[in-house]
């Protein structure tokens, strides 16, 4: 089974587009807490402009948050 992975506009959300956000948090808080592995590191392999996260990890995320 193919792991559901997640962009970045998904993750925080995007008002033009209206995603609401699951991580309610500025792009730059993202990538701050990316660094400090506060947050879970992205998936890479998928495109030298491609990032992505795993789903599960960011629901796993939210979990921990809450």
């Amino acid at each position: 089974m193919e792991e559901r992975l997640l962009r970045l506009k998904d993750i925080i959300g995007d008002k033009n587009a209206g995603i609401a956000p699951i991580v309610p948090v500025s792009k730059s808080t993202w990538w701050a807490g990316v660094a400090s592995n506060r947050y879970p590191q992205p998936v890479r392999h998928l495109g030298p402009r491609i990032t992505a996260w795993r789903a599960s990890e960011i629901y796993a995320l939210v979990c921990r948050e809450v």
